[in-house]
Formats: structure tokens, C-alpha cells, sequence
């Protein structure tokens, strides 16, 4: 069974800097993805950033563009979010994700991802 353990949230002022992490144990795809979710209670979870694990295809909500930057490093199966000039609005329950296939036009909905981690919070204070 896949397991996903996300880590590095915190608490950070406007115009700061987090990076999440994420370990995907006994997930292996030539066809899948890994990507980030967030979440603020009684709103639906929202992609924020996915990376193909084939290839490296990144995409991105247009709320984070400029702003956040997914990547991987496949030999030890984690996945990294760097997000810069944090916002108010970015707040939130960061959840990692992956399924063994994925496509670019669906990744934004959750129900399209299997396995997800337990979350790790963020919050940008005004």
C-alpha cells in the first residue's frame, strides 16, 4: 500500500517562505503523478501543483503560478513544494497525493487521486 507522510508547514508573516515535503513510500509509476492539495474547512479541496512522474510536467493552479514550484527527486520518492511570497489566501491544509495514472486535464480534482497523506498545515499571517 502507498504511503504518503507530508512535513515542513508552519507559521510564516505575508511575503514568507515555506518548503513541504513529501515521502512516497512503495509508490512506483511510469505513468502517474504526484501532486498537492490544500484545504480550509467547509471549502473543497483545491489543487495547487502536480508533477508527472514521467517526464517531469509540471502544472499549476493559476493562484500559485510564479509563486510555487513542485518538484522531485525519484530515487528516494519524495516530492517537494517551494512556495515564495506567501499570502493570506495560500492558509491552509496541505495534503500530498499520487495515483499510478494520471492525466493533465483532471489532476485538479481529488476524487482523480488514490492515495493521499494526512496533511501538514500552513499559515500566512497578514
Amino acid at each position: 500500500q502507498v504511503q504518503l507522510v507530508e512535513s515542513g508547514g508552519g507559521s510564516v508573516p505575508t511575503g514568507g517562505s515555506l518548503r513541504l515535503f513529501c515521502t512516497a513510500s512503495r509508490y512506483a509509476s511510469s505513468t502517474g503523478c504526484l501532486a498537492w492539495f490544500r484545504q480550509n474547512p467547509g471549502k473543497e479541496r483545491e489543487g495547487v501543483a502536480v508533477i508527472f512522474t514521467s517526464g517531469g510536467d509540471t502544472y499549476y493552479a493559476d493562484s500559485v503560478k510564479g509563486r510555487f514550484t513542485i518538484s522531485q527527486d525519484k530515487a528516494n520518492k519524495k516530492v517537494f513544494l517551494q512556495m515564495d511570497s506567501l499570502k493570506p489566501e495560500d492558509t491552509g491544509m496541505y495534503y500530498c497525493a499520487a495515483n499510478t495514472f494520471c492525466a493533465s486535464d483532471s489532476w485538479q480534482h481529488s476524487q482523480s487521486l488514490k492515495y493521499w497523506g494526512q496533511g501538514t498545515q500552513v499559515t500566512v499571517s497578514s
